[in-house]
């Protein structure tokens, strides 16, 4: 999986797909819809969908895929080089937002939450897979919220498709199995491989999960808090175990505004 775009600019998102099989575009599609990296304060959140023709829906299934968070790094990895080499049949395409992303959308002035972000993605990569030519005719999501509301939502934005929202869709569906699996591959290459912009002093890669409640993860960000430019584009500011940090550690700084309506 090539996310040398990623390591040329760590600040945006950016969007890798497989080649579209021919049969995708003859034959009614069933596509599923996950993310991975949501919840953890450091890395990006990858959104996936994976797609393949409710014809070739049984050979999606003899994959034996399923939710990645029950699979070990190793099987996913094996599970996603079996679908490209079923590229035959199978499609997909991932959206990954960087941390930098995240936290600016958070708490940009216009606020825009995780989960309108999640929703905007998820609708973004269905809208692409159309635009590519698939002829999508059933649309599987993992929820993000409420999922009558979502699936309402989503339902309206595609009307000549049917979509269906659920809680662990990722563990009911194969073919949102097959997304989730693509999804966690690429954020679990995107935090191994993360490359970072800023000179640090003694940087240690073991950063744990992840996750905010990981001592490993927290102590990480006590060591790399930098006391005036705060963290690494690797960690998502917006985050509260991160802010807390920052309060703690980090220098505060004042803006004041001068007569001609400049800030200083």
């Amino acid at each position: 999986m090539d996310l040398s775009e990623l390591d040329r600019d760590s600040t945006g998102r950016c969007r890798l797909n497989s080649p579209v099989p021919a049969v995708c575009r003859k034959e009614p599609c069933i596509l599923g819809v996950d993310e991975a990296g949501r919840g953890p304060v450091l890395g990006p959140m990858v959104y996936a969908i994976c797609y393949c023709p409710l014809s070739r829906l049984a050979d999606l299934e003899a994959l034996k895929v399923a939710d990645s968070k029950t699979l070990s790094e190793s099987e996913r990895d094996r599970l996603f080089v079996k679908m490209q080499e079923d590229g035959d049949f199978v499609g997909w395409a991932l959206d990954v937002l960087s941390p930098n992303l995240i936290s600016t959308s958070m708490l940009g002035r216009v606020k825009y939450n995780l989960n309108s972000l999640s929703h905007d993605t998820a609708t973004g990569l269905v809208q692409f897979a159309l635009d590519q030519g698939v002829k999508v005719a059933q649309v599987f999501v993992d929820t993000v919220g409420l999922p009558d509301t979502y699936q309402e939502r989503l339902q309206k934005r595609f009307p000549g498709i049917e979509v269906t929202v659920k809680a662990k869709a990722d563990a009911l569906y194969p073919v949102v199995s097959a997304a989730s699996i693509c999804a966690k591959v690429a954020r679990d290459q995107a935090v191994k491989n993360w490359h970072f912009v800023e000179k640090l002093q003694g940087l240690d890669a073991d950063y744990g999960s992840g996750y905010p409640n990981d001592p490993k993860t927290k102590a990480w960000l006590r060591k790399h808090v930098e006391p005036v430019f705060g963290f690494p584009q690797f960690v998502r500011f917006s985050w509260r175990t991160a802010q807390s940090i920052l309060e703690k550690e980090a220098e505060g700084v004042m803006c004041v505004a001068s007569p001609t309506g400049r800030t200083h």
